[in-house]
């Protein structure tokens, strides 16, 4: 049933995708997209101030195994997104998806194949894909 929606979003995007539909144009509002997802993530820190960063660093003990590194993590992310900080960043994130669907039409690769090649290398490698 996921594949459904993967290529019913893909198809939908071929379908109304009519002014930039050159390769150049999907790049080029790809990286658009991505620059304007960024900035709402970055307004809602400094702007809104609905979260905030603690970028401090906290470094493991010399002897930890990677699998304690987790134990060490900083979750630096404070507060929750506003409601109108959600919904920008969403909104951001559709588009950059919507470019991404895009640029999978233009060059004949299914949107739905490539999350679940990705999956399926995340999911064998686990912790060793090194994300």
């Amino acid at each position: 049933m996921k594949d459904v929606i993967y290529d019913e979003f893909q198809n939908k995007v071929d379908e109304v995708l009519i002014r930039h539909n050159s390769l150049l144009d999907i790049l080029s509002k790809m990286g658009d997209a991505s620059s304007k997802t960024n900035r709402a993530v970055i307004k809602a820190i400094t702007n809104c101030g609905c979260i905030t960063l603690d970028t401090l660093n906290v470094t493991p003990p010399e002897d930890a195994s990677y699998e304690d590194l987790k134990h060490f993590r900083n979750d630096h992310i404070k507060g929750e997104l506003c409601p109108t900080c959600r919904e920008k960043i969403e909104a951001e994130l559709g588009n950059l998806e919507y470019y991404i669907a895009a640029l999978c039409n233009s060059l004949d690769l299914s949107l739905y194949d490539v999350v679940l090649k990705e999956y399926k290398k995340i999911n064998t490698l686990g912790k060793y894909s090194l994300y």
